[in-house]
């Protein structure tokens, strides 16, 4: 099984990129892939809408590191882990998330990582459109 990484280089420190990803509130604005809905919190589990059905989420605990990894409960059961890691960059902060093709076919894989890409992108406009309000 051979893993993808996806990145994007955001214009804003590890630290405001961490802030805002972390924060499971932003999920639906930013993780399309993952979040359709408002987070509904038990306990440390996230439950949440996502393109898979009624998912549940549980994030490591917040850290300095920048990790942000987190098992998705599927509907039917399977727990996927997604290795997902905000570092510097000499051009602000790097966010890199890991997926593993599991038992999804090519074409599903190549999907998954394009709605990775897609999301990413979009939390890089949205933390680079804050880290450019807050310097205003």
């Amino acid at each position: 099984m051979e893993s993808r990484h996806v990145s994007r280089v955001i214009s804003a420190s590890p630290q405001a990129v961490y802030g805002f990803a972390s924060n499971v509130d932003n999920l639906p604005i930013w993780a399309s892939g993952l979040a359709h809905s408002e987070v509904t919190r038990e306990g440390d589990t996230l439950r949440v809408d996502s393109p898979m059905g009624r998912v549940s989420v549980r994030f490591v605990a917040p850290n300095e590191f920048g990790i942000l990894d987190h098992d998705v409960t599927l509907p039917s059961g399977a727990t996927v882990t997604n290795p997902l890691r905000v570092i510097a960059h000499p051009d602000g902060a790097e966010i890199i998330f890991t997926l593993r093709p599991l038992d999804l076919s090519d074409d599903e894989f190549d999907r998954d990582t394009a709605t990775v890409g897609e999301d990413l992108d979009h939390l890089r406009a949205l933390v680079e459109d804050r880290n450019r309000a807050s310097r205003s």
